[in-house]
């Protein structure tokens, strides 16, 4: 899957008056899985292989900061149910997880960045969702190993992902300049889940051998 518009990033500025004009920026290492076969047709916007997309975003940030807060070193997962085409709806059901690592200072400050309070990216992100199903402070264990990815949040998510191999084995599978999608701009590494189980506020799933992607990520207002 993918998760917006990036066509659409430029577009709203209806909000930016209301909105804090403390600077921030996010970057680091991210990636998502869902349940759609290889490659998710979401990313071209065309409906999702199965009907709907259950689909988890994880991004570690590296190096962050709200104003003068720092926010690197922690983690941001986010789980959407989309009951259609991501782009052109229903709109979603959302969740998300913040590490509790973060102080509450630092919580507050990532809500109001991914609630798209904070404008850039998540303001326009914001309006594809429906219903937010909760804001949980949890343990993330998010790991990086060659072409592998995990994911844990105890008795809710495990997602283990591995990028799958390209022609010339020196280079990462990409999809590159895709229409619809989570980090404009990027060059999204083609993987497949190995485990994918999710299980919290009513929603479960098992979507093990399914497409995967992942990249750096870098977002400020």
């Amino acid at each position: 899957m993918k998760c917006i518009l990036s066509t659409t990033i430029a577009a709203d500025n209806s909000k930016s008056t209301t909105i804090a004009q403390s600077s921030w920026k996010l970057e680091g290492d991210y990636f998502e899985g869902c349940n759609c076969d290889i490659v998710c047709p979401c990313v071209y916007l065309q409906d999702p292989d199965e009907g709907d997309c259950h689909v988890t975003c994880a991004w570690h940030i590296q190096k962050g900061n709200y104003g003068n807060t720092d926010l690197s070193n922690l983690n941001v997962v986010a789980l959407f149910n989309t009951p259609g085409n991501m782009a052109t709806g229903p709109k979603w059901k959302a969740a998300l997880y913040i590490d509790e690592k973060a102080t509450q200072e630092q919580k507050d400050l990532i809500l109001k960045i991914y609630s798209g309070q904070a404008g850039g990216f998540f303001a326009v992100a914001h309006n594809f969702i429906g219903e937010m199903l909760g804001v949980k402070s949890v343990p993330i264990e998010f790991g990086i190993e060659g072409k592998r990815r995990w994911l844990r949040i105890k008795d809710a998510l495990e997602l283990d992902t591995v990028a799958i191999e390209g022609g010339d084995k020196s280079r990462d599978s990409v999809v590159s300049n895709v229409p619809f999608t989570v980090v404009p701009g990027a060059d999204m590494t083609v993987a497949r889940s190995s485990k994918y189980n999710y299980n919290d506020h009513g929603m479960e799933w098992n979507n093990s051998g399914k497409n995967s992607f992942h990249c750096r990520f870098k977002y400020s207002p």
